[in-house]
């Protein structure tokens, strides 16, 4: 296991920082919006990955609502703060079929592929970019 950590630890700090946090704004909604149509779609044919898909889709909007960046609505998680959950989420997104025992399913390889984007995103996104926060004014000294 922890060979398997270094090796993603090292290839993530190769690849080129190239999403802005505004960019990862958009793409954690659009993937949170993915959840819940999934969810949708699964419904009918498995029902453990419909309420998998629309709770990973509350916790990636709860996540990007409370993320200090553009499209965030309360500063609640600084933006470095949120590239360690995004990838802890990825991990674990990855581990939902298993853990639910739908593994064998065609459902599983939404999850799968959701956490392979979710990993690549979290690793080409620059988290030190910055946040929306302004700086605070005080009072001038008399």
């Amino acid at each position: 296991m922890a060979l398997l950590e270094t090796s993603i630890r090292t290839l993530t700090h190769r690849m080129p920082k190239v999403i802005t946090p505004k960019a990862h704004a958009i793409i954690d909604y659009a993937t949170a919006g993915s959840f819940f149509l999934m969810g949708a779609l699964f419904w009918r044919r498995n029902k453990r990955a419909a309420v998998a898909s629309m709770a990973l889709g509350a916790a990636e909007t709860a996540t990007a609502m409370l993320t200090d960046y553009p499209g965030g609505i309360s500063p609640a998680i600084s933006f470095k703060t949120h590239g360690k959950i995004d990838a802890g989420m990825a991990g674990m997104i990855g581990l939902v079929p298993t853990l639910l025992v739908f593994g064998g399913k065609s459902e599983a390889a939404f999850f799968r592929g959701q956490a392979l984007a979710m990993a690549a995103v979290t690793a080409m996104t620059d988290f030190e970019a910055g946040s929306r926060k302004q700086p605070r004014r005080g009072r001038r000294a008399a």
